[in-house]
This record gives C-alpha cells, structure tokens and sequence, in this order.
C-alpha cells in the first residue's frame, strides 16, 4: 500500500521544481494589489524538505495572523498528526486569507504553490 503522505511529498517536490523562485519573504502586504497572473486555483504547502524548526515557526506566524482552530485534535485536518500536514494547512489557510499573493506563500523559501488540491479524506484544504 502507498503512503498518501509520501505520494503527497513526491509530487509537492516535483512540483516545486516549476515554483516561483522570486518570492518574497513573508510579510504582510495587505496594501498591495493582488498578484493574480491567471485564475487557476492554487494552494501553499510546505515543501518536502522543509527542516522542523522552519515548519514550526511557520506554524507560529501563520496562526498569529489567522485562526487555525482547524488543527485541533477532534478536526478533520488534524490527520495526519504530523508537522508537514499541520504546516501546510496553516500556511495554506494564511496564503488564502491574505490574497492568495506569491509573498504569501513564501515563508522563507519553505513554502511552495500547488495547481492541485492537497485535500484529502475529510480534510478540504480552504480554496477563498
């Protein structure tokens, strides 16, 4: 049986390859105009080879700006209980309340932008 979390990984890591690689680092831009090139959906994840301290602290400055009650243990997103799952969705949750701007899927160069849904299960990655 293939693990979804590692079939997940695989293809966050090649999709990274065609990532943005002028990103700015994060910040709020609340000001600025939204950086929509087109209208296809886009999501921000963590990227594979993010180092724990790195996840963590994205965590932390994702959940200060928006409110990531959605990580709790009885929540669906909660599962997998793990630092790259929990990271992507705070990081996703904050790039969407922000504007869905590059500079907010940034997060140091730990983040990267996906075309496809990361939601799995009973999980739903927040698309606004």
């Amino acid at each position: 049986m293939v693990n979804k979390v590692a079939v997940l990984t695989l293809f966050l890591l090649i999709s990274s390859m065609s990532a943005d690689d002028h990103d700015h680092e994060m910040q709020d831009h609340d000001h600025e105009i939204p950086d929509h090139e087109d209208e296809h959906k886009s999501w921000c994840v963590a990227k594979p080879l993010a180092d724990k301290e790195t996840l963590e602290a994205n965590i932390e400055y994702a959940c200060s700006k928006v409110d990531c009650k959605f990580l709790e243990k009885s929540c669906p997103c909660a599962s997998p209980d793990n630092l790259f799952n929990h990271a992507s969705l705070a990081m996703n949750l904050y790039y969407q309340c922000k504007g869905r701007n590059k500079w907010n899927c940034d997060f140091k160069e730990s983040a990267l932008l996906t075309e496809t849904d990361p939601s799995s299960g009973d999980c739903k990655y927040i698309y606004e």
